[in-house]
């Protein structure tokens, strides 16, 4: 998986699980994604933040190198906004 796509899965769950606190399966998949960051990209910190357009994830690689990437705020919640329309996962 490419760098820009596992950190979108990464911020589309992290936004899932942290708006579901008992969902164990988003939890789950979240720390999937932290994993790849760390183990097939080696990195060593993410962290996301938002604005009323935008969410922004800042990374930073092994080597101290940072980068930034900014997301659709939409777009980005769209995973949570798919699960929380389907009353199979609202129960």
């Amino acid at each position: 998986m490419n760098l820009q796509d596992a950190v979108f899965n990464w911020l589309q769950i992290s936004i899932v699980a942290e708006a579901r606190p008992d969902d164990l399966a988003a939890s789950e998949t979240r720390d999937f994604f932290e994993t790849i960051l760390r183990e097939d990209h080696h990195l060593e910190r993410f962290v996301r933040t938002a604005d009323e357009e935008t969410y922004t994830v800042e990374y930073e690689e092994a080597g101290g190198v940072r980068h930034t990437k900014r997301f659709d705020r939409e777009l980005a919640e769209q995973l949570l906004t798919d699960i929380n329309s389907n009353p199979k996962y609202n129960d």
